[in-house]
């Protein structure tokens, strides 16, 4: 082989390997998802921002509808046109054991929101466990019984999601323990790596979760440990993209491909500095992040 062909042959083959990598399959190769909680701007730029940065779908909130022109018709219509899919609508919060004195109210509020999910074309209700210091534990069972049955009629699903600061499920583990007895078509879990991480918990609490059961996975991050008195504060406020901060977050990428999972996986990062940029620019570094961190251990 003379020089000009040995040259030749490394180019190609390091083309091949450059192609190879660039190609590689995502380890968890479900739709790609981005909470517009991460985005500044109008709901309509932040619709169309995760649409031209990638994602495939989008976690929309009560405030998104709310503030859309034309409301829940208008997004519908919006999403429509541009080919986006909707992950969830949430977020129903403090339903589960709610006391007494609040518990007409907060039925009356998951009917409201059931039935806009319907109108904006959603599949998925997101419902986190009870934070209200008064929550009923005796109660929290005949509640999710009682919403997952409502999703039902309608054609929804419920995904529980425990929080780290959660009154009674504040772990991945007991949320699951919860709802496992449910309606497996229509009552599912929420993976979040900040709640899973934050307080301790491994990836290793997957292996006992049916993966058609997990509806959703949200990634961020964090930069250190979190004390428990910041565990609201920091996720409401101070979570980072993925690679920006210091979760293994990987393991978790690598578990859920081990396991299966095919859901959709995408971003929950509340972050003051980045709402307060471009949602294009931000939807575009999101997007990258993700992308990322869910080829990591497939080239």
């Amino acid at each position: 082989m003379n020089r000009r062909s040995f040259l030749a042959t490394g180019i190609g083959l390091g083309l091949g390997l450059a192609v190879g990598r660039a190609a590689a399959t995502p380890l968890l190769p479900g739709p790609s998802f981005i909470n517009t909680v991460l985005l500044g701007g109008s709901p309509e730029q932040k619709i169309r921002a995760a649409r031209a940065a990638g994602f495939d779908q989008v976690e929309l909130w009560t405030t998104d509808v709310a503030r859309a022109e034309g409301g829940a018709a208008g997004v519908r219509a919006l999403v429509s046109e541009i080919k986006l899919g909707l992950t969830d609508y949430q977020v129903l919060l403090d339903f589960d054991g709610a006391p007494g004195d609040k518990r007409a109210a907060k039925r009356a509020e998951a009917l409201t929101m059931l039935d806009t999910a319907v109108a904006v074309g959603a599949s998925t209700l997101l419902a986190p466990a009870s934070t209200d210091p008064d929550c009923d534990p005796a109660r929290i069972t005949e509640d999710l019984v009682w919403l997952v049955d409502e999703a039902r009629r309608r054609g929804l699903r419920i995904a529980y999601e425990g929080l780290a600061w959660s009154t009674i499920n504040p772990s991945l583990a007991g949320a699951w323990a919860t709802i496992r007895n449910l309606d497996p078509r229509h009552a599912g879990i929420v993976v979040d790596s900040y709640h899973l991480f934050v307080r301790g918990e491994t990836p290793a609490i997957l292996g006992d979760i049916p993966p058609e059961r997990i509806f959703l996975v949200q990634f961020s991050d964090i930069p250190g440990p979190v004390q428990p008195s910041d565990y609201r504060e920091v996720a409401r406020h101070a979570r980072l993209l993925p690679g920006d901060g210091r979760l293994p977050l990987a393991s978790l990428v690598g578990k859920l491909s081990a396991i299966g999972y095919r859901g959709p996986v995408g971003l929950e990062v509340f972050n003051d500095r980045l709402k307060g940029e471009s949602p294009e620019t931000v939807a575009k570094q999101a997007f990258a992040a993700l992308q990322k961190l869910l080829s990591e251990g497939a080239l």
